[in-house]
């Protein structure tokens, strides 16, 4: 499996970005698909996951209200729509999958990961 994740970069506070993950799968909705984050000098995060025939959704408190976690099952890629977005979600963005519908927040719960994508946010 792979995973091609884009549209990063700079965007003023209050403003928005769409990211993009490709995934070379035959059924998106076979994976849980997520999405996570790594600020300069931090630990990478968990920002958000989408899951299961029904597409749930989990997540991350902080980013509850101004991100959207979405999929499209044809074209095979996940979307996040970073809304209000704010200086500290400046970070490379990291899309990930794992087999299976049970949904994860822990990096080592997910099997496959992508190059990632640059968003910074200036004040």
């Amino acid at each position: 499996v792979q995973l091609q994740a884009s549209g990063g970069g700079l965007v003023q506070a209050g403003g928005s970005l769409r990211l993009s993950c490709a995934a070379s799968v035959r059924t998106l909705s076979n994976y849980v698909m997520a999405w996570f984050r790594q600020a300069p000098g931090k630990e990478r995060e968990f920002v958000v996951a989408i899951w299961g025939s029904g597409g749930s959704t989990y997540y991350e408190n902080s980013v509850k209200g101004r991100f959207t976690i979405s999929r499209n099952n044809t074209e095979n890629t996940v979307y996040l729509q970073m809304d209000s977005l704010k200086p500290e979600d400046t970070a490379t963005y990291y899309c990930a999958a794992r087999p299976g519908s049970l949904n994860g927040t822990k990096e080592g719960y997910y099997v496959y990961w992508g190059q990632g994508t640059l968003v910074t946010v200036s004040s």
